[in-house]
C-alpha cells in the first residue's frame, strides 16, 4: 500500500524564549533561498541554467539546523539544501557560477549543484551516489573526537539515501565508535517517485534508530523554529555525550526531484496539504500576527534580497568563459607534493621479510606523524590476518589503531572526512578482493575530490593481494587494473623488503590516495636488505633489477620473481624491469630500455584480458614502433577466476608459461 505522506497537524510555532532578533533572522534565513530559487527557476525557464533540484517547501529544515549550529561544525548537504549555503554565508556569485558550470565555482566548472566542498564555511556538499557522505561525515566526526574539540558533525540524508548500504554501515560505525554526529534525514515521502513505503517496512525513519542503539527524534520539517530549537537541543547534547543522534524531519517535496522529471507520480491531495504547511509563508504570517514583523519589513526585505541576488547573479554571468587549458586539467588531477624525500641510509640494514618491511615502514609512519590513524578489520589486538600492525595498539593506543565493523565503504568514508579535518589515514584491505565492497568510495570520492574542488586526500588504503597461496576466487585477485583506469587514484606494487618500507613511507606523505598492493605470496617468502632508519623511494621511478641487452620484461610484483627466474634460464640477455608504481608509471625507463633490447615482454599475474600490462603495450606499440625487432608480447594468467586447487592455481598462473613465450620472443 502506497503511502500518503499527510501531513499530522498544522504549523505550531512555539517561540520559548527566543529573542526577536533571532526570530527575524530566522524569517530572513528561510526567506533567502527561497527567493533564489524563485529566481533560478526564471532562468531555467529562460535556458539561462541547464537543471535545477529545487528544495521549495524544505527551507525550513537547512536553514534551522545550520543556524542552530556552530561555525566550527561540519555540515554535509544535499541537493535540497540550499539554506545550508546561505546560512553560512557562502558568496552567491560563487553559488551561481557553480551552478552554471563556469570556471569562477567552486569545482572550476567541472562539476555542478552543490557537488563541491567549501571547507572554509565547514560544508561539504555531496556527490551523486546517494549516501556515499555519511561515512565521510564519521570520519570528520572522528576527527573532533581525536583533536578533543567538542564539535559535532551534521550529515543529511533523503529517503532514497536511506536505502543504501552506505546508510546501514555510516550509523553503526557512528554508533560502534560512539561519535558526535547527527544523521538527519529529510522525510519527503518520495526517493524521486518511489513512495517510502517501497523503501522500507516501518512507518518511519526514526524507527530504525533502536535497532542501531541510539536516540531518534522526530520533528516538523517545516517548523523552522522547531527544527532550529531541536537542533541546538541535539547538538549540545551530542558535544557532551559524543554519542550519535537519528534526527527524522518530516516534510514535503513540492516539485519535482529536478525540474524535468516533473510530479505527475505525485497525488494532488498531497500538494494542497503540504501547500498549507509552506514554512516560509507559515511562518511569515505568524511573525505578522505575533506583531514581531511588519509588511513594510517584509517588503523591504525582499527588495533588499532581489538587488542583492541580481547583483551576484549579474557578477556571475560577468565573468568569462576561458579555453580549456588541457595542462591545467591534468595537473589539478592530483595534489602536488611538497614535502623532502628522504634518501635511504645504507649504512644500517637489517635482513628483513617483505611483512616485517611493510611493518617496520608503518611504525615508522607513525611515530613520525602523530596524526596519523590506522582502520581495518582485526587489526587492533589480532594484529591483522597478516600480522602487520601486531603490537600497534600496545605502542600507539586504540584511539589510532582502530578494528573497524565490516563495511568497507563507510570506513573508506571516514577517511576522507579525516583527511578533510586534517588527519592522514590508512585503510587496510583485509584482502584486495574486499575493496569491491568500497568501490564508489575509492573510484569516486577518494579519487574525485581533489580535481572536483581541491581538496588533498591524504588516505592509503593497503592492499594484500594475489594468489599463490591455494585461497581461491575471492582472496586470490589480482585487482590493480580495477584502479589503474581511475585519475586521481596512484597505485603502488613493490616486489621487495626494501621497495615495500619505502613505498608505503612515501606513501603517507602523499596528498593523494595511494592504493598499496602487497603481494601475499610475498610476505613470507621473500627477504632482504633494508634500511633501519626511516626512508623514502619516490613514486614513479621504475627499477632496472637485471641489466640485458637482448630483450626486456616489464613487470611489477610477484612477477619481478617470476621474470628473474625465466632470464637465467634464457638463451639470451634479458632486462628486467621492475615498474613499482603503476599509476603513474615510469614511461622513461621502459621506453629507454626497448630502445636498448628492442623486444618486449609484458608480463602480470592478473588475468591477460584487460589487464594494465596491455597500457605498456600500447605505449611501447606507439611510441618504439621502428625500434623493435618482434611485435611486443602480452602474458598473463589465464581469463579465469582464480582457482581454489594448487594444481589449477599453478596452471592458471602465466609462470608456467613465461619461459615459452620468452623463447618466443628471443627467437622471433
Amino acid at each position: 500500500m502506497t503511502t500518503t505522506h499527510t501531513p499530522s497537524h498544522d504549523i505550531r510555532f512555539d517561540r520559548k524564549k527566543f529573542d526577536i532578533e533571532l526570530l527575524l533572522r530566522l524569517f530572513e534565513g528561510i526567506l533567502l533561498p527561497r527567493m533564489i530559487e524563485e529566481k533560478m527557476l526564471i532562468l531555467l525557464r529562460q535556458g539561462k541554467l541547464s537543471k535545477w533540484f529545487s528544495g521549495i517547501g524544505q527551507e525550513a529544515i537547512a536553514v534551522g539546523s545550520a543556524m542552530a549550529l556552530r561555525e566550527t561544525d561540519y555540515i554535509l548537504p544535499l541537493h535540497r539544501n540550499l539554506g545550508v549555503f546561505t546560512s553560512r554565508n557562502v558568496p552567491l556569485h560563487r553559488l551561481f557560477a557553480q551552478w552554471e558550470g563556469r570556471p569562477a565555482g567552486y569545482t572550476k566548472a567541472r562539476d555542478r549543484s552543490f557537488h563541491f566542498g567549501a571547507p572554509e564555511h565547514r560544508i561539504i556538499g555531496m556527490i551523486s551516489h546517494l549516501g556515499a557522505m555519511l561515512g565521510v561525515a564519521d570520519g570528520l566526526a572522528l576527527a573532533s573526537v581525536l583533536d578533543r574539540t567538542n564539535d559535532v558533525t551534521l550529515v543529511f540524508s533523503g529517503d532514497g539515501g536511506a536505502s543504501e548500504g552506505d546508510f546501514h554501515e555510516a550509523i553503526n560505525v557512528a554508533s560502534v565508535w560512539d561519535l558526535p554526529v547527527i544523521f538527519l534525514v529529510e522525510n519527503n515521502g518520495y526517493g524521486l517517485s518511489t513512495p517510502s513505503s517501497q523503501q522500507f517496512r516501518q512507518k518511519f525513519f526514526v524507527d530504525k534508530a533502536a535497532g542501531y542503539g541510539m536516540e531518534g527524534v522526530q520533528i516538523d520539517g517545516n517548523n523552522v523554529l522547531e527544527v532550529y530549537d531541536t537542533v541546538r537541543s541535539l547538538a549540545e547534547k551530542v558535544r557532551t555525550t559524543r554519542r550519535p543522534i537519528l534526527l527524522e524531519a518530516l516534510t514535503f517535496r513540492m516539485r519535482g526531484h529536478e525540474e524535468a522529471s516533473g510530479t505527475k507520480y505525485v497525488p494532488q491531495k498531497l500538494f494542497d496539504q503540504w501547500g498549507k504547511k509552506d514554512p516560509v509563508e507559515n511562518y511569515q504570517k505568524y511573525l505578522l500576527d505575533a506583531g514581531i514583523l511588519t509588511g513594510k519589513k517584509v517588503e523591504a526585505t525582499r527588495t533588499r534580497f532581489k538587488e542583492l541576488i541580481d547583483a551576484a547573479w549579474e557578477k556571475s554571468t560577468g565573468q568569462e568563459n576561458k579555453e580549456p587549458d588541457i595542462t591545467v586539467e591534468m595537473e589539478d588531477v592530483y595534489a602536488r607534493l611538497n614535502v623532502e624525500i628522504v634518501p635511504p641510509d645504507i649504512s644500517r640494514q637489517s635482513k628483513k621479510r617483505f611483512v616485517n618491511a611493510v611493518q617496520d615502514g608503518l611504525r615508522q609512519a607513525m611515530e613520525r606523524d602523530t596524526r596519523l590513524v590506522l582502520m581495518g578489520q582485526d587489526i587492533a589486538e589480532y594484529g591483522g590476518v597478516f600480522k602487520v600492525t601486531e603490537g600497534f595498539v600496545e605502542k600507539f593506543g586504540k584511539e589510532r589503531v582502530r578494528n573497524t565493523p565490516l563495511c568497507e565503504s563507510a570506513i573508506l568514508g571516514a577517511a576522507l572526512g579525516l583527511s578533510i579535518a586534517g588527519r592522514p589515514s590508512m585503510v587496510e584491505m583485509q584482502f584486495a578482493d574486499f575493496a569491491a565492497c568500497g568501490f564508489n568510495q575509492i573510484v569516486n570520492n577518494l579519487a574525485k575530490t581533489h580535481y572536483r574542488w581541491g581538496q588533498s586526500v591524504n588516505v592509503v588504503v593497503r592492499m594484500p593481494t594475489g594468489a599463490g597461496v591455494g585461497a581461491g576466487p575471492f582472496h586470490s585477485q589480482s585487482t590493480e587494473a580495477w584502479f589503474t583506469h581511475i585519475p586521481g587514484l596512484k597505485v603502488v606494487y613493490p616486489s621487495t623488503p626494501f621497495d615495500a618500507k619505502g613505498l608505503l613511507t612515501t606513501s603517507f606523505l602523499d596528498p593523494n590516495p595511494v592504493l598499496f598492493f602487497e603481494h601475499k605470496f610475498l610476505y613470507r617468502s621473500v627477504d632482504g636488505l633494508v634500511p633501519d632508519k626511516y626512508y623514502n623511494v619516490p613514486f614513479a621511478s621504475a627499477s632496472v633489477v637485471r641489466e640485458g641487452t637482448d630483450a626486456t620484461i616489464v613487470t611489477y610484483g610477484w612477477g619481478v620473481h617470476w621474470a628473474l627466474e625465466a632470464a637465467d634460464r634464457a638463451e639470451g640477455s634479458v632486462e628486467v624491469i621492475d615498474l613499482r608504481t603503476l599509476l603513474p608509471w615510469d614511461r622513461k625507463t621502459v621506453i629507454a630500455s626497448v630502445r636498448k633490447t628492442n623486444r618486449l615482454l609484458v608480463l602480470t599475474e592478473d588475468t591477460q584480458t584487460g589487464s594494465f600490462i596491455g597500457e605498456i603495450a600500447a605505449t611501447i606499440s606507439e611510441e618504439c614502433f621502428s625500434d623493435l625487432d618482434a611485435p611486443v608480447m602480452r602474458l598473463g594468467s589465464l581469463d579465469t577466476p582464480v582457482p581454489y586447487n594448487i594444481h589449477l592455481e599453478k596452471h592458471f598462473l602465466g609462470r608456467t608459461r613465461l619461459g615459452d613465450k620468452l623463447h618466443q620472443l628471443l627467437t622471433y
